[in-house]
């Protein structure tokens, strides 16, 4: 029996709204101010939230000396248009050079790294 519901996940970063906006852009949306929180209702009742942390520091993506936190996996149904996507969106490539793999990974503009998967 489980003892909670998974309700957000909640993103520290220097600037939520433009955070906020990134991630619309990728997965589509609608953004909702809350003063320093800001609320991204995803298509299918996900929800993804942006909080403003002073001093962020984004996570280093490899790195063995530093975490990489968490990471989000993003099904898409064309890798390469995906890709282009997310890159005009302001992502910044981690690691694509292995283009016979289902996945590239990414960094948003906070630094955090996530992943463009194969459906």
């Amino acid at each position: 029996m489980a003892l909670a519901k998974l309700d957000v996940v909640v993103l520290d970063c220097p600037d939520p709204r433009a955070l906020a906006e990134f991630y619309a852009g990728v997965l589509g949306g609608t953004v909702t101010d809350q003063a320093d929180w800001i609320d991204l209702e995803v298509p299918g009742g996900q929800q993804l939230a942006f909080q403003a942390a002073p001093g962020h520091v984004p996570p280093r993506w490899p790195s063995p000396d530093g975490s990489q936190q968490f990471h989000l996996d993003l099904k898409v149904e064309d890798l390469d248009v995906a890709e282009k996507g997310v890159l005009a969106l302001g992502a910044t490539p981690l690691d694509t050079e292995d283009r016979a793999r289902t996945f590239r990974v990414y960094a948003d503009p906070a630094g955090h790294p996530f992943c463009l998967c194969a459906g």
